[in-house]
C-alpha cells in the first residue's frame, strides 16, 4: 500500500543494509532528523542524478546521532532499509521544511544464482589482485550480497542506480558479473602498462638469448 516517506535526496546510490555517515547542516535536515528522533520515523534517501530526484530510492532508519555541534549541525549514522518508488512528490511535507512523497515499497526476491556467485568471486579476487586491495578481499563474508560489494566495484552512479532497479539478487549478479567481464582485463591491462612505465629507464638484470 502506498505511504508517505520523508526525504532527503542526495546525489549518491545507497543499498539496503549500507551503513551510511551523515554530517547535517541544512535546518530543513536538522528538523528531519529532530523528527526521526522524537516520532521514530525513517526517511528516504533517492538519488539525485542528471538535476531531478530519481524514482527509485532507498529507505533509511537513524540509528544514532554521533555529535551535536554548538551551531545546531549534527553527524549522525544510518542504516540503508529497503528499496521505495516515489509516486507522488511533494517539494515540502505539510508543515516541515523537508520533502516528502508517496511511495510504494519494492519487493525483493533475495535468492542468488548459486552458479554466478563463485565466478562473481573469483572475477572480484583477481580485480582485487590487480589493483592490490587483496586484503579486502580476504574480508568478505562467504555469503556476501551484491549490495555488500557494489560500492567497490568501478560502478558509475548510473550503473549503482541500474541495480536499485533490479529486482531480485540473481538479476544483480548478472550486471556484476557483465561489469567485472568488462573491466577486469582493461584493469589488468592498465596495471601492467604502469608497471612498465615504472621500470623503464632502470638497470635491467636480462639473459641474452643462448644461441
Amino acid at each position: 500500500m502506498p505511504r508517505t516517506l520523508a526525504l532527503f535526496p542526495l546525489n549518491l546510490v545507497v543499498f539496503p543494509g549500507e551503513k551510511l555517515n551523515l554530517h547535517i547542516f541544512e535546518p530543513r535536515y536538522r528538523q528531519l532528523v529532530r523528527d526521526c528522533i522524537e516520532s521514530g520515523i525513517t526517511f528516504g534517501i533517492p538519488p539525485y542524478i542528471n538535476e531531478s530526484v530519481s524514482e527509485l530510492g532507498t529507505e533509511v532508519r537513524l540509528l544514532d546521532v554521533e555529535k551535536t555541534y554548538p551551531n545546531g549541525e549534527m553527524d549522525v549514522r544510518t542504516q540503508g532499509v529497503s528499496v521505495f518508488r516515489i509516486r507522488d512528490f511533494y517539494r515540502q511535507a505539510p508543515g516541515k521544511l523537508y520533502a516528502a512523497a508517496r511511495i510504494e515499497d519494492i519487493t525483493d526476491d533475495t535468492t542468488e544464482d548459486p552458479l554466478l556467485k563463485p565466478r562473481i568471486t573469483e572475477y572480484v579476487r583477481q580485480l582485487y589482485e590487480a589493483l592490490g586491495l587483496r586484503r579486502l578481499f580476504l574480508d568478505l563474508a562467504p555469503n556476501y550480497r551484491v549490495y555488500e560489494i557494489a560500492h567497490h566495484l568501478g560502478f558509475t552512479q548510473e550503473q549503482e542506480y541500474q541495480l536499485l532497479e533490479a529486482t531480485s539478487e540473481s538479476e544483480r549478479q548478472e550486471i556484476v558479473l557483465e561489469h567485472l567481464e568488462n573491466i577486469l582485463p582493461v584493469v589488468v591491462e592498465t596495471e601492467r602498462l604502469k608497471e612498465r612505465v615504472r621500470l623503464n629507464g632502470h638497470f635491467k638484470n636480462l639473459t641474452p638469448p643462448n644461441f
